[in-house]
């Protein structure tokens, strides 16, 4: 999605990330709704995504990673300010990399850093012993768009890597202090409400909003809030580029 530049005479680009087994429809419309203001956004679609359960079987957390930390870096060779965005497990991705890569602000929605099933506790011994699972139920999901890939079932490999994933955006959350903005949905049956505590507890961000959802589901950036997502992301955005291009008092 295009650069235009702005009167400030900055281009600003956004590197975001949707969530585990999902594609980049899950977020097209906050993307869509981001490139309309001006912003020049990259939407990368991770490995295992977008084809179905077994492929996305045999991809590590570090793949998918690597591969939105590419899109981070198209997005900064063109731009003169970056943000990361990301849904879910895109904004555990998009944390993490803020907290290893420099970025004006971060917007997450809905983003993953804990499970509400207990037995996730044990998947590295579970996933010997049972390949899949079914998909955690969702009944507001929206309708897939396009070909989303096949993802009846849930392989129990995949989970253990977005286990490891998890781990290593909570250890680098002390490390993240760009400005960050967190929408939460109060009805999520995918994300336990504790992994957004915990990113507002734990992130070194220098400045936080946190932003709840009240009419829309896990996948928020395809619901009924979606406009407002793209709204206050943008506005937020702004804020972070304005901020980052004041000169410091006294320098």
């Amino acid at each position: 999605m295009g650069t235009r530049e702005r009167n400030s005479g900055q281009r600003w680009g956004v590197a975001m990330c949707h969530g585990f087994s999902g594609t980049r429809s899950s977020v097209a419309p906050w993307a869509e709704g981001l490139a309309a203001r001006g912003f020049d956004v990259e939407l990368p679609l991770l490995p295992g995504h977008g084809t179905d359960w077994r492929d996305l079987e045999r991809r590590r957390w570090r793949e998918w990673t690597e591969t939105f930390e590419d899109a981070y870096a198209r997005v900064a060779a063109r731009n003169d300010v970056v943000f990361v965005a990301g849904l879910s497990m895109g904004g555990a991705i998009a944390l993490l990399t803020a907290s290893r890569l420099p970025v004006a602000g971060i917007a997450v929605v809905n983003p993953g850093l804990d499970f509400y099933d207990w037995r996730v506790r044990y998947i590295s011994a579970i996933r010997l012993i049972m390949r899949t699972a079914a998909p955690i139920e969702e009944p507001s999901a929206p309708e897939p768009v396009g070909d989303e890939g096949d993802y009846s079932i849930t392989p129990l490999a995949a989970v253990h890597e977005l286990k490891r994933l998890f781990r290593a955006a909570d250890r680098a959350l002390p490390r993240v202090t760009a400005p960050l903005l967190v929408f939460k949905s109060d009805v999520d049956p995918v994300v336990p409400p504790s992994s957004a505590r915990r990113i507002l507890r734990r992130a070194g961000s220098s400045h936080v909003d946190f932003v709840p959802l009240h009419s829309s589901s896990h996948v928020a950036t395809r619901d009924a809030e979606a406009p407002l997502i793209v709204e206050r992301t943008a506005e937020f955005f702004a804020r972070c580029a304005a901020s980052a291009a004041s000169p410091t008092v006294g320098a």
